[in-house]
């Protein structure tokens, strides 16, 4: 068979431009099929655009469920010689703290030696015991130095550290609490080799808060105020001022942050559902079923009033309106002045008296059924990914239906192209043979 290339050389037609024709006609073929796969591949990313902002508000749906979030507080304190921070159950107040004592790790030092690294020529036992812990034995003999010692006190990990000093006249030893106050006190019983003047007293935190006397091992103090932590750091010469409040300021935020999601939702529809009758162009989802059936369900469940009796039934009631254009808007004044009178019945409306059946619950429970496994988003995704296989193999088809007929043209133009340089051939020769005869004859 006569390649392509040397189609027309015994004809002298130009059979490689008509095939190479007929091969760009034939692929007008594989064009409405590929038109097909760039629109739904096209309308595949419009849903994953789709789902990204969805999941955004679940995410922020999901903490105006969460009651912590309407319970949360903020602090201020006055003065520098203590730190603030606030956690799950404190609750609004204002305390006066006096701090008299800090906790502090009990520090004890041996006597001097000369040197940390040479024998000491002593043997004996070093015991000790950390507040009401086991007694601890380190056994030492000749051939040990002090590092060595300090060595073996610290394998022990018994609740104290052991280091060296040097006091510029000599090198000691000195053992240091691991933790504060006076459960971690150090009791030695040893031998005069290693007897321990203490340097630093093991004591514990002392302060009062509205005036009662609180006793902490270490200088920070758990819940001597429900939900709150105090880290001190100096002691006072006059009362320091806590003032535990309500943080409305993050309950708004999460509100608000509730709002711009769904208004990126709304945004994002629109986008995908518009049409602009001056340049004929419309969203990727205009008419699209899936996408008409999502925007009714979160309209239905905005407007669902609460009925379990609490202070709001629908979100109109604390300020947050649905506007013409379908987004959402915060009358702030509103809103402020409901967190400010009734933060309890915000909390209801959004987290439900049991933490689920409120607001939240429900728009969470409505995007699950587009977002979860076999939620209409999967549904609709995987309807398109079944069509983009099934054109896929279509493609292929028609490539090779096409390929097949470009075969069979090109066998058919070689056939051709053999028969004219044949018939070109014979008459070439019958030629000869007349111009032969004419010439005898005359």
């Amino acid at each position: 068979m006569a390649s392509i290339a040397s189609l027309g050389i015994g004809s002298g037609l130009d059979l490689n431009g008509l095939l190479s024709d007929l091969e760009k006609a034939e692929s007008k073929r594989l064009e409405p099929i590929a038109a097909q796969q760039s629109s739904y591949k096209t309308k595949l990313s419009a849903f994953g655009k789709l789902e990204s902002s969805l999941n955004a508000l679940r995410d922020a749906i999901g903490k105006l469920g969460d009651p912590s979030t309407f319970t949360a507080v903020g602090s201020e304190i006055t003065g520098d010689a203590m730190s603030v921070s606030t956690g799950k159950g404190a609750e609004a107040g204002r305390y006066q703290i006096e701090v008299s004592q800090l906790a502090q790790a009990q520090s004890s030092a041996s006597k001097g030696f000369a040197s940390k690294s040479d024998d000491l020529g002593i043997s004996g036992t070093l015991s000790f015991t950390v507040g009401g812990g086991d007694q601890i034995d380190v056994d030492y003999a000749s051939g040990d130095s002090l590092s060595d010692i300090r060595d073996a006190i610290n394998a022990k990990d018994a609740g104290a550290t052991a280091s060296i000093i040097n006091d510029g006249n000599g090198y000691r030893l000195v053992m240091t609490s691991s933790e504060t106050g006076t459960d971690a006190a150090i009791a030695y019983s040893s031998d005069d080799d290693f007897s321990f003047e203490t340097k630093v007293a093991a004591q514990d935190a002392k302060l009062k808060v509205n005036g009662i006397d609180i006793v902490s091992q270490t200088n920070t103090v758990e819940e001597a105020i429900q939900g709150v932590t105090l880290k001190l750091d100096a002691t006072t010469d006059s009362a320091a001022t806590l003032t535990v409040s309500k943080d409305t300021e993050a309950m708004s935020a999460s509100v608000k942050a509730f709002v711009d999601a769904y208004n990126a939702v709304q945004k994002t529809a629109d986008t995908l559902t518009s049409y602009n009758a001056d340049t004929d162009t419309a969203g990727l989802l205009l008419g699209d079923s899936t996408m008409r059936s999502i925007e009714s369900r979160l309209r239905g469940v905005l407007s669902t009033p609460n009925d379990d009796g609490g202070s709001y039934r629908l979100l109109s009631n604390m300020g947050i309106e649905r506007q013409l254009d379908g987004t959402l808007k915060i009358d702030s004044d509103k809103f402020d002045q409901a967190l400010a009178d009734d933060t309890a019945g915000v909390s209801q409306f959004f987290s439900g008296a049991d933490g689920e059946s409120g607001f939240a619950g429900r728009f969470d429970s409505t995007l699950g059924t587009i977002l979860d496994s076999g939620g209409s988003l999967e549904a609709a995704t995987d309807g398109i990914d079944s069509t983009l296989a099934s054109l896929k193999d279509r493609y292929s088809r028609m490539q090779g239906s096409i390929a097949d007929t470009i075969d069979r043209y090109r066998k058919q133009f070689s056939q051709l192209d053999s028969l004219v340089s044949q018939m070109n051939s014979m008459s070439g020769y019958l030629s000869q043979q007349f111009s032969a005869l004419s010439a005898q004859t005359t």
